[in-house]
């Protein structure tokens, strides 16, 4: 039986539908839980493949399970489908212009990444109904990814407690498999309460909330002195006060994202900041209140599944991208600056070259500096062995959460790279079910980087799913 060639053939059999999905996914761009419509197109695709469906995952009406099959291993596929506020730009343009002034895009090519997820998936189903061979496949639709937490929730809930081994991927700028670090991530809002008053007749009677936050940015920005070189904390103003300069601002809220390399370090820094939040809040004599939005895990690496995925994605090859590919990918690196593309090859330990899109893979063992972030997949990663692919949708050096990430969202290019995605998750998956070497080799390395720390989930019992987050 050869069963690449046969995944591999079932993938393209039926892709067309997925790039479909994913373009239509590209068009309604929904931010952080808030994806009623694109996960209504993930769960029509599933219904349409004949997969059980459970909805409603940890109480997240955008989430949702899709299995098929019986008995054997438990092969699980993370999708996700949420965009970014503030990218909307059109498709196939080198150049900054919105579909709509202020609205939302797909920054960090989700609607890519859901769409392959599920095209492996279903691969994967489809290769289980023809083999006649015990085991499960599962599409897991994963919402809010941008700062929402939700499989951290999901985690928490029990949703992949019987999961044998996780796989997904992310669009990029190479051909590889992830074995970057990330963070984890505390999202955190600090409430100042004051009194208002007239601030030219009675200033000595106001208290001014704005002035905590201030504080509270100042001393932060101290902090940064003494905390790891590799921990991060930002900041956005979510309430000002009102726009009223002769009143005192009674009330004021700042969101923070306190990051660090793993939970126990994150958790100190999130303490030491509401210690600088208590702090701003005597020097002004304000009250404040700290309200934990969401929090996830940094990604534990599993050998056994990063080695296997590795060798199919050698056999496999990158995407292969024909000149029409490359003259857009050339007009997109010339909206981007120099060090954008150093950076990104510099994360990877190679020299810059003229290439506009990668056709090479980067070797496992590549001396990378990497460019590190955040990801709810973290949280998976704990509880079930986890691996991911990075597949390059984008010209190499692309930054995410940009336009020039919405722009190339629909490119004959990006759907190539989606597709040779699902190929390797498909062919990883099908793997694992035939396999149970590879899946015994990934849970014991599995309990081997959790035995000294176990997982605790970062998310305080008392916070529920941030359902309204976009929305405050």
């Amino acid at each position: 039986m050869d069963n690449r060639s046969d995944i591999w053939r079932g993938v393209d059999a039926i892709k067309g539908r997925f790039i479909e999905l994913s373009d239509r996914v590209w068009a309604m761009p929904e931010v952080c839980y808030t994806e009623a419509r694109s996960s209504a197109e993930h769960l029509a695709e599933l219904e349409h493949q004949g997969f059980r469906i459970t909805r409603n995952i940890a109480g997240i009406p955008t989430a949702m399970i899709g299995e098929w099959g019986e008995g054997g291993p438990v092969i699980a596929f993370l999708g996700e489908y949420d965009a970014l506020p503030g990218l909307s730009q059109e498709a196939d343009v080198a150049e900054h212009r919105p579909v709509e002034t202020g609205g939302h895009g797909h920054g960090c090519g989700h609607n890519l990444l859901g769409s392959a997820a599920l095209l492996a998936a279903t691969a994967v189903k489809d290769w289980l109904a023809a083999n006649k061979v015990p085991g499960r496949v599962r599409y897991y639709g994963c919402p809010a990814e941008e700062g929402g937490a939700a499989k951290a929730f999901m985690v928490r809930a029990g949703a992949f407690a019987d999961a044998d081994i996780a796989i997904t991927w992310h669009p990029h700028s190479f051909w590889e498999v992830v074995v970057t670090p990330s963070l984890a991530n505390t999202r955190a809002d600090f409430v100042f309460t004051g009194r208002a008053s007239h601030a030219a007749a009675a200033p000595h009677l106001g208290r001014s909330a704005l002035d905590a936050v201030e504080l509270m940015n100042v001393g932060v920005n101290y902090m940064r002195e003494h905390m790891p070189s590799d921990a991060r904390i930002h900041y956005a103003l979510l309430d000002t006060g009102g726009i009223a300069p002769n009143v005192v601002q009674a009330h004021a809220r700042v969101r923070y994202s306190i990051r660090a390399r793993d939970l126990p370090g994150m958790n100190e820094l999130v303490q030491r900041v509401q210690k600088v939040a208590q702090g701003a809040a005597l020097m002004t004599e304000t009250r404040m209140e700290m309200h934990i939005v969401s929090a996830v895990s940094n990604v534990l690496r599993n050998t056994p599944l990063e080695q296997a995925l590795h060798n199919i994605m050698e056999e496999l090859g990158p995407p292969h991208f024909d000149p029409t590919d490359k003259e857009f990918a050339t007009k997109i690196r010339s909206t981007l600056t120099e060090k954008d593309i150093t950076s990104v090859y510099h994360a990877i330990g190679m020299d810059p070259t003229d290439r506009p899109l990668a056709d090479f893979i980067v070797p496992l063992d590549a001396e990378r500096n990497p460019l590190v972030g955040s990801t709810d997949v973290g949280d998976v990663s704990w509880v079930v062995p986890t691996v991911q692919v990075h597949a390059p949708t984008v010209a190499i050096g692309t930054p995410f959460h940009t336009w020039q990430v919405v722009a190339q969202g629909k490119t004959p290019a990006a759907h190539k790279a989606m597709v040779q995605a699902a190929k390797a998750m498909a062919q990883l998956g099908v793997k694992g079910l035939m396999d149970p070497k590879l899946i015994a080799a990934a849970k014991a390395d599995l309990a081997k980087r959790t035995t000294s720390t176990p997982y605790v989930c970062p998310l305080p019992d008392n916070v529920a799913p941030p359902l309204t987050m976009s929305l405050t």
